[in-house]
């Protein structure tokens, strides 16, 4: 059994669940700062936070030499998720966006690995990620949502799907070259400076109240900081698709939440998809850890 692999997918979970707080925590945030703003003071306060970790290992000269070209892709694609991905849920309405967005991701990752490897992923996974799509749309949906929305809405929110595979197969080729903590902070750093004039633009001068701050903070520390330093690390053991897919942990958290924390009464078809999520997620650990399981013992050999 590699026992790496099963760390790194227990890390994403929890990366996943860390994702899953940040409805929550917009939803408890005084009204005022723009969601524009919102997601770029996030990347800002995650790139000081990664700032912090990277220092010790760029003062030793042990960061990792990164090739640029990557970083700026990266770097792109989380300034692109993050933009579109709000615009498209403000066109699109919460839960259909939400449906689109996340859904077609680990989809994206699947095709995009295709491409590169040359190499369709197992059966299993197609299976499970499929399943754990169905099973996101439903809960997103809940039976509450109808499918009329602008295409520029959908295009938006499949866009941002697309960025948010790019990003993780492109991080999976720069954790390999060095730390995570140093990797983030060039993507995230991108990223931060790509979003700013972006936000200053389309949300206007930002006004953040007392309570509003310590929501980004946490956004920005936590569920940004923290979540993607776990899913940096992760990706050295897993394939970027399944990091993706397994990223689906992340309306299950949020479902969660909604009943214990913000009290909504979910339907009968939002629980039917909360357990095809979990099936699928099940299948997509275990197509993972099949293939990693040969690799593991040729390398033992």
């Amino acid at each position: 059994m590699n026992t790496a692999s099963i760390r790194s997918i227990a890390m994403v979970l929890l990366a996943a669940m860390l994702w899953g707080t940040t409805g929550t925590a917009q939803s408890l945030a005084p009204a005022g700062l723009s969601p524009y703003w919102v997601g770029a003071l996030r990347l800002v306060i995650a790139s000081a936070f990664f700032a912090l970790l990277a220092w010790p290992a760029w003062r030793a000269r042990r960061g990792g030499r990164l090739r640029w070209g990557p970083v700026l892709l990266a770097g792109a694609c989380v300034a692109t998720y993050n933009l579109s991905f709000f615009a498209g849920v403000k066109s699109a309405g919460v839960a259909l966006g939400t449906a689109l967005a996340i859904g077609s991701g680990p989809i994206w990752a699947g095709l995009l690995q295709t491409v590169a490897q040359r190499r369709l992923p197992a059966p299993v996974w197609w299976l499970g990620t499929l399943l754990g799509v169905a099973g996101g749309a439903a809960m997103a949906l809940d039976g509450g949502s109808t499918v009329r929305a602008p295409w520029t809405g959908i295009a938006l929110c499949l866009l941002a799907g697309l960025a948010y595979a790019m990003y993780a197969l492109t991080n999976k080729r720069l954790v390999a070259q060095a730390g995570a903590a140093v990797v983030n902070l060039a993507v995230f750093g991108t990223a931060g400076l790509l979003s700013l004039p972006v936000a200053l633009l389309l949300g206007g001068a930002p006004t953040v109240a007392p309570g509003a701050l310590g929501i980004v903070l946490y956004l920005g520390l936590v569920a940004t900081g923290v979540a993607y330093l776990l899913f940096s690390t992760a990706l050295r053991h897993i394939s970027g698709a399944t990091g993706v897919t397994l990223a689906l942990a992340e309306p299950v958290t949020a479902f969660a939440l909604a009943v214990a924390v913000v009290g909504e009464s979910p339907s009968a078809m939002a629980y039917g998809g909360l357990a095809a999520v979990l099936a699928g997620l099940l299948l997509v650990i275990w197509a993972e850890l099949r293939t990693t399981r040969p690799a593991a013992g040729a390398a033992a050999a």
